[in-house]
């Protein structure tokens, strides 16, 4: 195992959210790695970053921190629209990659994303957060228990307040040309990545948006109806709204033949299941959160009750330590991608059946 330096691009609400647990991670000796640059347009927070971090080198120039000899991982936490740039830069200076979700704004500039750190061969993790979710990986355990059948059909609802204001105050998020689109591809890539690991490859998909905020290009409602290859279906609705003090939520219903899973919370919580003629049975977030240590292999919680701000740094950070695939990777995030350009696709043609892939 080697040691890892850290270079962390855009210091806003999700670059604080990656600092706050590599440093908890490195604190707790969780990882071995240290920060040894940071960088933002804005000098100030630039250097505030710098301060809590101890990272010598302070810029406001990208290309200074991934050329730096001493980066050896990009963490990328820009706006969407930046990725594209700073990941191609990164993969031909050869330094291992952290990027944000979404990869890019279109589907072109992710294909040309993942071929660039495929062909640089370097280790590339993407911000699809909820495949270290503790409460969504023990669900998908419950789920392989081959006596209830197939799944017939996946119910999942997103919202949360439009991400412009609040705790969020991602301003950028309301100007297309940063973001690319609204709540389809900015939030719920999450959500099309979970459906894809309960239901499979998607075969067809039919859309729609709406926009009520009228912010231009930046839809706030989004549908969408999948079909999967093994003959499953799921029902999406993402929601941006301004119930402000409404946090955000996940609720997700999973039929199968035999059984019926829901969860109301995306990360921690409890799982409610009932199977065959059996009673309805509740897993408790406590017994959730164990088994989900247990699977992982950590039995207790080393991570000192910080598991939602630091496990995915911390598979990441210890992957590219090992000199190993991250995961989730670049290659997983371009299947979202494509699924989610294949709805809007649907959406624009007035909810016509569209095929992914």
């Amino acid at each position: 195992m080697t040691s890892v330096n850290i270079g962390l691009i855009g210091c806003g609400f999700i670059g604080r959210f990656h600092s706050i647990a590599i440093r908890h991670l490195i604190k707790q000796g969780l990882v071995d790695a240290r920060y040894v640059a940071v960088c933002d347009l804005d000098e100030g927070r630039a250097r505030s970053f710098g301060e809590r971090t101890g990272a010598q080198l302070v810029t406001t120039k990208a290309e200074e921190l991934i050329d730096s000899p001493e980066v050896d991982v990009v963490y990328v936490c820009v706006p969407t629209a930046g990725h594209k740039e700073l990941v191609m830069r990164a993969a031909g200076r050869e330094k291992h990659i952290f990027c944000e979700k979404p990869l890019a704004t279109e589907l072109a500039d992710v294909e040309e994303i993942v071929a660039a750190a495929d062909a640089a061969s370097v280790k590339a993790g993407v911000g699809l957060i909820l495949r270290h979710s503790p409460i969504l990986t023990v669900l998908k355990l419950l789920t392989e228990d081959a006596t209830i059948g197939r799944l017939m059909t996946a119910v999942f609802r997103d919202d949360q307040f439009f991400p412009i204001q609040g705790h969020y105050a991602s301003e950028w998020r309301k100007d297309r040309w940063l973001s690319g689109s609204g709540t389809l591809l900015e939030h719920s890539i999450h959500d099309v990545d979970v459906l894809r690991w309960f239901g499979g490859d998607v075969a067809t998909v039919r859309g729609s948006i709406d926009n009520f905020a009228r912010h231009d290009g930046v839809e706030d409602l989004a549908t969408a109806h999948m079909e999967f290859t093994s003959g499953g279906r799921a029902e999406l609705v993402s929601i941006w709204h301004n119930v402000l003090r409404r946090p955000s939520s996940r609720r997700l219903e999973l039929f199968f033949e035999n059984a019926l899973f829901h969860i109301d919370n995306d990360f921690m919580g409890p799982i409610g299941y009932q199977k065959h003629d059996e009673e309805p049975i509740v897993l408790s977030e406590e017994d959730v959160t164990a088994r989900y240590l247990e699977l992982i292999g950590l039995p207790g919680d080393p991570f000192g009750g910080a598991l939602r701000y630091s496990l995915e740094d911390y598979f990441f950070l210890s992957k590219v330590a090992l000199g190993e695939d991250p995961f989730p990777d670049f290659g997983l995030a371009l299947e979202a991608h494509r699924v989610v350009d294949a709805i809007y696709r649907s959406a624009h043609a007035a909810g016509e059946t569209i095929s992914v892939g």
